[in-house]
């Protein structure tokens, strides 16, 4: 089977799906009928090249999960440096 070849016009109709109407990317590769992995590619291409960002409802779900995964990462460092600080302190003890 060969590779598909997709127009300039599907591809933007595609992160249009995500941007404007909140699918996620998985979502709308599959209701597109393409690898949500294209999917994802063409976001950051023509979000960079149309200078477009996310709006409405998927800017709210992605701005969700990007302050979780970063909530998620400080707790992470948070843990770390008690426990260094716990380690230091009864070392010079």
């Amino acid at each position: 089977m060969g590779r598909r070849r997709f127009t300039r016009e599907f591809k933007i109709s595609a992160v249009r799906l995500v941007n404007e109407q909140g699918y996620s990317p998985a979502e709308a590769g599959r209701s597109l009928g393409v690898d949500p992995n294209s999917v994802r590619g063409w976001l950051k291409k023509f979000s960079v090249e149309e200078g477009a960002a996310p709006s409405g409802e998927g800017a709210l779900q992605a701005e969700l999960r990007r302050l979780r995964k970063e909530n998620a990462k400080l707790l992470m460092e948070r843990e770390i440096l008690k426990k260094a600080a716990a380690f230091f302190a009864r070392e010079q003890s």
